[in-house]
Order: structure tokens, then C-alpha cells, then sequence
């Protein structure tokens, strides 16, 4: 220790700091963690190791960025403003054929919270009901499991008399609220409450469910670019950062409206209101499965099939290699 750091270890030693504490502050690793999306539930977990200390106990200074919807995490792990983001496998993948060599290092969410939400009274009541019809599509980045969807079940998406008309959905619900198109898109925890919230009942919907149609996709993983992979220290980071993490999903899970809390605490737009972030985290919940973080070969199989049904226009043209790995996971195992 040098006569600088001893000094100020006397000192925190002095206001009863110890000198593990300080050690392992003067060695944190700073890490920026890039979200998909604004500021909500969905992101509770992190949020919730950085305000309960996990980040910090595992020696981590995390930075949370939020997302936006002109924000696409790919672009900002590419560019070097993160070091690990949180994406939807689809578009990670898509990326990484492109050539943005992205990776996935473990997977909190297990299942997937998408549907297409339709209005009752179009006569929509199963998937070949589409034809015809208008819906309301998500992009950048968030397009692939629909598209995916649709070429499984052979409708185009070119707007012809046979297929749908795909209206570029914004990341609200008023398409269907103003009667624009006849299902949009929703996640179980998010917009499908705000379709409710503005006095739709269940009985007025119809929706399809992507784990029940067969092309549920892989959603909110963790990725980092792959040649960082190639250095030890890197990869101790990432595994005490995905512990941690997965420390702060199990708390979330178990303290619902407590991590809503510091969701809300953590806003700071102003814009997410109790009711709505409680009741996403309980949705939320749902989707973590086994809460440790292993991605399932088997899922990412599955995600990668459905991905690769595009006939004349599929999302991934060949199955990929090297897109993840347990290395991180592993390394999690021996700490």
C-alpha cells in the first residue's frame, strides 16, 4: 500500500470504515450496462443490486443507461459506449450476422412475455384470422419474432390481399386504440395494461401469445462483444456482475412492490406511476424462471429455429456459431 492510500485508509479507519471496504473501493471495476428500454420493471433487477448494494459488495461501479426508442443497444456496444447490454436474442443475432460480434453471456429472462394484441369486434380469433388486416409492428430490432411468426404461418407481410398490412408501430398503443390497425404489438407486462388502462376490457381483446404459437424467441439477455471475452480479467468482471445481478432479480422477485419502488426512485422522466411499475414487476416475474441466469441450449436452439423460418425473408440467413457461452456463468461457479 502506498503512502497516499495508507493515508486514507487511516483516515476511513478512523470514521470506522474498514480497510476491506476501502480496498474495495480504490479496485472497483466500472462497467456500464446499456437497457434496451426506458427506465421500468423490466429492469428491476439491476436496478435493484445497484440500490441494495450487490454492485457494489461484488466491487463493481455499474452505470445503468436507459434505452429509448431511438436507441439501439447493438449500435452502443459497438460504438464503446457499454460494456455489456440488454437485448432480445432475435436482434442480437440479426447484429451479429451483420457484424456486430455480439455474444450472450447469460439469461435472466427464460421466457417470453410477447403477444399480438387484437380487438375482438375484427372477428380476429386465430392466427390465419390476420390475413387481411392491419397490425402494428415494433422495430429496430424488435420485428424479427413477428416476421418470424408470420412466415411460419405463411401470411406475407407485403400488404396484399392474402397478407397483412405491418404499420410501424411507436412503442405506445394507440393504433389500436384509435382503431389504425387491428392488433399491435404488447408485452404481457407493459402494453397490454395500457390498452386495459384506457378502458378496454379483457372481453373487448383477442390475444396470441408467442410462447403459445410456437416462435417464442429468446428476450432480455445479456451480451458483450466477443473479443472481450478473450481477457480473464473481463470476464471475472462480467461474472460477479451477472451474480450480482441475479442476487438483485431473486430480491425484485421477493420484494415486488419494494423494487418497484426503486424502479420509480430511479425515473427520471416521472413518467412511470406504482400501479403501473407493481403490477409490471409481477409480470415480470413470471418470465425469470429458474432466476440463476444459464441460458438453455435448448431455448437458444428453439430461438434460433424460429429465426431461421423465414422463407424468402428470414431473420438470420445461416445458424450462427459462437453466439454464446456459459464461460461467464461457469466462472460464477468457482467464486
Amino acid at each position: 500500500m502506498n503512502k497516499v492510500l495508507a493515508g486514507v485508509a487511516a483516515v476511513a479507519l478512523g470514521l470506522g470504515v474498514s480497510a476491506a471496504q476501502v480496498t474495495a473501493a480504490e479496485a472497483a471495476d466500472e462497467i456500464t450496462l446499456q437497457l434496451k428500454w426506458v427506465t421500468q420493471a423490466q429492469f428491476a433487477g439491476y436496478y435493484v443490486a445497484q440500490d441494495q448494494g450487490f454492485y457494489e459488495d461484488a466491487g463493481l461501479d455499474v452505470t445503468i443507461q436507459p434505452g429509448g426508442p431511438d436507441i439501439a443497444p447493438p449500435q452502443v456496444i459497438a460504438g464503446g459506449g457499454a460494456d455489456v447490454i440488454v437485448d432480445w436474442m432475435p436482434s442480437a443475432l440479426a447484429s451479429r450476422e451483420k457484424g456486430v460480434p455480439l455474444v450472450n453471456i447469460a439469461q435472466p429472462f427464460q421466457r417470453s412475455g410477447m403477444m399480438l394484441t387484437c380487438r375482438e369486434e375484427t372477428g380476429i380469433r386465430a392466427p390465419q384470422d390476420l390475413r387481411g388486416h392491419t397490425l402494428g409492428v415494433w422495430f429496430f430490432g424488435n420485428e424479427y419474432p413477428f416476421l418470424a411468426w408470420m412466415s411460419k404461418l405463411g401470411i406475407p407481410t407485403d400488404g396484399s390481399a392474402n397478407g397483412v398490412e405491418v404499420l410501424k408501430q411507436g412503442f405506445n398503443v394507440d393504433p389500436l386504440l384509435q382503431e389504425q390497425a387491428a392488433c399491435i404489438s404488447t408485452m404481457t407486462y407493459n402494453e397490454y395494461w395500457q390498452v386495459i388502462d384506457a378502458g378496454l376490457s379483457p372481453d373487448d381483446l383477442v390475444v396470441f401469445k408467442y410462447e403459445e404459437q410456437g416462435v417464442a424467441t429468446l428476450e432480455d439477455g445479456l451480451y458483450v462483444l466477443e473479443n472481450r471475452l478473450d481477457d480473464p480479467a473481463f470476464v471475472d468482471s462480467m461474472a460477479r456482475f451477472v451474480d450480482a445481478s441475479m442476487k438483485g432479480w431473486a430480491w425484485a422477485r421477493d420484494n415486488q412492490e419494494a423494487a418497484a419502488m426503486i424502479v420509480l426512485e430511479n425515473d427520471a422522466t416521472g413518467a412511470q406511476t406504482k400501479k403501473h411499475q407493481v403490477r409490471m414487476m409481477g409480470e415480470i416475474a413470471k418470465l425469470l424462471g429458474e432466476g440463476d441466469g444459464v441460458l438453455d441450449p435448448a431455448d437458444y436452439a428453439r430461438t434460433v429455429d424460429t429465426l431461421l423460418q423465414g422463407g424468402s425473408d428470414p431473420v438470420i440467413t445461416e445458424e450462427p456459431t459462437g453466439a454464446w457461452t456459459h464461460k461467464v456463468t461457469d466462472k460464477i461457479e468457482t467464486m
